[in-house]
C-alpha cells in the first residue's frame, strides 16, 4: 500500500478525534479537550500535506471529507445523542457511496 494512503487514513483519524474533542471543549474553556483539538488538527493537516505529495488534492479531499463526515455523524449519534433523520442518513449514504466509487472505480486516486 502506498504510504500516502496510510498518512491520509491517520490524518482522517486525527481530524475526527480533534473534532470530537472540539465538541467537548465547551468553546475552548476546557483545557484538555482544547489541547487535544489543537494537536489533533495540527497532526491531521501535517499528515494530509504528506499524503498530497502523491495523492491528487481533489481525491484526497474527497476521501478526507467523506470519511470524516460519516465518522463524525456516527460519533455524534452514538456518543453525543444527536439524532439523524432520514434525509441526513440518505445524504451521508450518498457521500459514502461517492467516496467508494472514487476509490474503487476511478483511476485518479494514484493507488
Amino acid at each position: 500500500m502506498n504510504p500516502s494512503w496510510i498518512y491520509l487514513g491517520i490524518a482522517i483519524l486525527a481530524e475526527v478525534i480533534a473534532t470530537s474533542a472540539l465538541k467537548v471543549s465547551d468553546g475552548f474553556t476546557r483545557p484538555l479537550p482544547s489541547a487535544i483539538t489543537a494537536l489533533g488538527y495540527g497532526l491531521a493537516f501535517y499528515l494530509l500535506a504528506l499524503a498530497l505529495k502523491t495523492i491528487p488534492v481533489g481525491v484526497a479531499y474527497a476521501v478526507w471529507s467523506g470519511a470524516g463526515i460519516v465518522a463524525i455523524a456516527l460519533i455524534g449519534y452514538f456518543f453525543f445523542g444527536q439524532a439523524l433523520d432520514a434525509a441526513a442518513l440518505i445524504g451521508i449514504g450518498l457521500i459514502l457511496a461517492g467516496v467508494l466509487v472514487l476509490n474503487v472505480f476511478s483511476g485518479s486516486g494514484g493507488h
